[in-house]
């Protein structure tokens, strides 16, 4: 029988950013909100924040949990948006000073209507029927939003309720709502068929979006808006440009911002944070499709190396501003997009997007070498990306390693080889490529 050995390399990247640089240092004194965070969601890196971590009252940015959840059972097939759904008792719960659609038990309403009543007018009442229909009810609901909290690694986060009332156990972080605007824009994009829409009206109940920018800025569409008292002014935020370059598509960025004072405030801040960052960070292809990465030595195998190479091309985020000088937020001027400052000749110029950037990588490999049988997934080799010396990603490339064990009269072959010096003299070495 024919010693056949099979492996599959399904590589991908899992960006770690906890302990890398921040690629914008700026002045948290001239951004006015509580806690605040910007993300590029191609990368995963982080390219600014702020009391990020700082466990506040999400308000209604819960309700995107409950849009994930949701826009994942349509998915997997378990929920349809077209279904009729007959309104509860549990819509009774909700007090006539929270935001509503208003349901009276025994009313029909289609799941679509229901998502864009959670998304667009933030209606409590939409959350815990779609709560009760996905889990059967309430606290089950919870149970699952805190389950896919874990699953995202939303680590300063634990829910209470579906609807964002506060509670004192019921938090989140400008990171973690974050992390979850990666996953909604990723993983559920139909969300932002949502999100965009300025207006929502359902049974002569009018609303108009309380998020804004959508109508300041073509670019916006997303995410979610929330206010109680205890919060603050919440709003994540999601913006989609191109980037001017041929071989890159549009570029995505997320933002939230809480704890603001003012809703024209949070809008302010978030936006002007977003326009920084598109006008001083950029993407840039660290590793190229099918690259070779590093060459494994394997023993118990007919497989002498086994290869790591990427399946897709992998982003990272680099500054385009100099990291040693700290940004003053009043100084960034939005119309033109640009820092103003004064240069030592007592006038103001625009200090413009640096033209390189000096990055270099690092390939770490994880394992020495493989022994055969092997079936796993594995994390091989880390990549470490660093701009001006600093650590600003590190990849991890994970293979789905499955390698058969060689027969005894293969080994047996190999042996005498060995002997008679008829293997190459490099055998057995790990070999690692250059990446730029």
């Amino acid at each position: 029988m024919k010693h056949v050995i099979y492996f599959i390399v399904a590589l991908c990247a899992l960006c770690s950013t906890i302990a890398n640089a921040a690629l914008l240092n700026i002045n948290p004194e001239t951004v006015e909100a509580e806690a605040w965070t910007i993300l590029d969601p191609q990368s995963g890196q982080v390219i600014a924040e702020h009391n990020s971590h700082v466990q506040r009252a999400p308000a209604s940015l819960t309700k995107m949990m409950v849009a994930y959840i949701a826009l994942k059972e349509i998915q997997a097939g378990r929920l349809d948006k077209n279904e009729v759904l007959t309104a509860t008792p549990v819509v009774n719960i909700v007090q006539w000073d929270e935001s509503q659609m208003y349901l009276k038990q025994g009313e029909q309403i289609t799941v679509d209507h229901l998502l864009a009543g959670l998304i667009v007018m933030s209606a409590n009442d939409a959350a815990v029927t779609l709560a009760e229909k996905i889990s059967g009810g309430i606290p089950q609901f919870v149970e699952r939003m805190n389950k896919e909290a874990k699953a995202l690694g939303m680590q300063d986060t634990h829910f209470q309720n579906p609807a964002g009332i506060t509670m004192p156990e019921h938090y989140s972080s400008a990171a973690d709502l974050s992390r979850l605007g990666r996953a909604l824009v990723q993983e559920t994009p139909d969300y932002l068929t949502y999100s965009k829409q300025t207006s929502f009206s359902y049974n002569k109940h009018f609303h108009r979006a309380t998020n804004i920018l959508l109508k300041q800025d073509p670019s916006v569409d997303g995410l979610k808006t929330g206010y109680t008292k205890a919060a603050g002014f919440n709003l994540a935020l999601t913006a989609k440009r191109p980037t001017g370059l041929y071989n890159q598509d549009d570029r995505r960025l997320i933002v939230v911002v809480m704890g603001a004072k003012s809703g024209v405030k949070r809008a302010e801040v978030a936006h002007k944070l977003m326009n920084l960052a598109y006008a001083y960070t950029r993407n840039e292809v660290a590793i190229k499709d099918k690259q070779l990465i590093a060459e494994l030595p394997v023993i118990k195998s007919t497989l002498k190396m086994f290869k790591v190479e990427t399946k897709a091309p992998q982003i990272i985020t680099t500054s385009l501003f100099d990291p040693a000088q700290t940004i003053d937020m009043n100084t960034f001027d939005q119309p033109h997009q640009r820092i103003m400052l004064n240069t030592g000749d007592g006038m103001i110029h625009s200090i413009e997007p640096l033209q390189q950037t000096e990055t270099r990588m690092k390939v770490e490999v994880n394992e020495k070498l493989l022994t055969a049988p092997l079936t796993q997934v594995m994390n091989l080799v880390t990549v470490n990306v660093y701009q001006n010396d600093q650590l600003i990603n590190s990849i991890n490339l994970e293979d789905d390693v499955n390698i058969e064990e060689a027969n005894v009269l293969q080994r047996f072959f190999y042996w005498v080889k060995s002997l008679f010096g008829l293997l190459s003299s490099d055998a057995g070495a790990v070999k690692t490529y250059p990446l730029n």
